[in-house]
């Protein structure tokens, strides 16, 4: 793949833009070498979970515990940014091991570069976001903090934008193969709730409702996977073992309908004016017609003698 100028962002970003962390967002973490979704119905599924999810986490933070802690959030990111990092790419590698016999990973180099670059980044920034928290919070000057909450609140609808985009696209890894999104989501869903369910920490909730809260995203991830990886093989023959070479090609998007354009000459143009309106008739010029109520002209009348002569 070519590298151009914009080709990350395709070229949507702007002076202005930086005004809208969420457009940035939007443009660094769900860059123009994405492939489109197949499935609009799967996508939407997807966006249920990621909201469903983060309400129920804030809901179970905020009123079971009794409060939201801000400290046990941030923790809470950098444990899941270092599981990321580790099982993102220990997954990709044992799918690599499998497609191998049916391809080389030497045709999936660019994808994989730059879902790793995706990855790299997103961690970069929930980083450097908690760096952030604590030097703002650990300041003594005014100006300093004044200017570390502003930098906060931008970088805070970033990573949270950033956080909802690979979530759907999880790294830009539908690019190496249109499974593994579902797969990577799934694995790690799990990955994070064992440790709850082997340490029995429910996070001072009772055990059933401790039970469901730790069980419903996985639960839910699954299921939302299964959906997407048999419409995917079903409707478009994708299957997860296959290499991404040896796919069937997909269908692109559908372009729009041309305009309707008249066959020949200008569009038509509907006759202006009155259309009850009557006739013109000929202007009624003295002299050149005679009177044009006049009958048929009769010979002129010559007086005769009743008694001859």
């Amino acid at each position: 793949m070519a590298r151009t100028s914009g080709s990350w962002t395709g070229g949507t970003l702007r002076a202005g833009t930086f005004l809208k962390p969420h457009h940035v967002a939007r443009a660094v973490f769900h860059p123009a070498w994405i492939p489109q979704p197949l499935d609009p119905s799967v996508e939407r599924l997807k966006r249920f979970r990621v909201i469903a999810g983060a309400v129920a986490s804030v809901g179970v933070y905020t009123v079971l515990e009794g409060g939201f802690d801000v400290t046990e959030l941030l923790e809470n990111a950098l444990t899941a940014s270092a599981v990321l990092l580790v099982l993102t790419p220990l997954t990709v590698g044992v799918m690599l091991l499998v497609w191998r016999r049916t391809g080389t990973v030497r045709q999936l180099r660019v994808p994989l570069l730059n879902a790793l670059k995706l990855l790299l980044l997103f961690i970069g920034c929930v980083v450097a976001l908690v760096l952030l928290v604590q030097m703002t919070s650990g300041s003594g000057s005014v100006f300093v903090t004044l200017g570390g909450v502003l930098t906060m609140m931008w970088m805070t609808v970033f990573v949270v934008s950033g956080a909802v985009r690979v979530s759907g696209n999880f790294f830009g890894t539908a690019a190496v193969h249109r499974c593994l999104p579902a797969l990577l989501a799934t694995v790690t869903s799990w990955l994070m709730a064992i440790p709850d369910l082997v340490t029995g920490d429910l996070h001072g909730l009772s055990l059933t409702m401790g039970v469901v809260f730790i069980l419903g995203a996985p639960v839910t991830v699954t299921a939302i996977a299964l959906v997407e990886a048999g419409r995917l093989k079903r409707r478009y023959g994708v299957r997860l073992g296959a290499h991404p070479v040896n796919l069937p090609p997909v269908p692109g998007p559908v372009p729009p309908a041309p305009p309707t354009v008249p066959p020949t000459g200008l569009p038509h143009v509907p006759p202006q004016g009155n259309p009850y309106a009557p006739h013109p008739q000929p202007p009624y010029v003295p002299g050149a017609g005679g009177n044009p109520y006049a009958g048929q002209p009769q010979p002129p009348y010559h007086p005769r003698s009743p008694y001859g002569g």
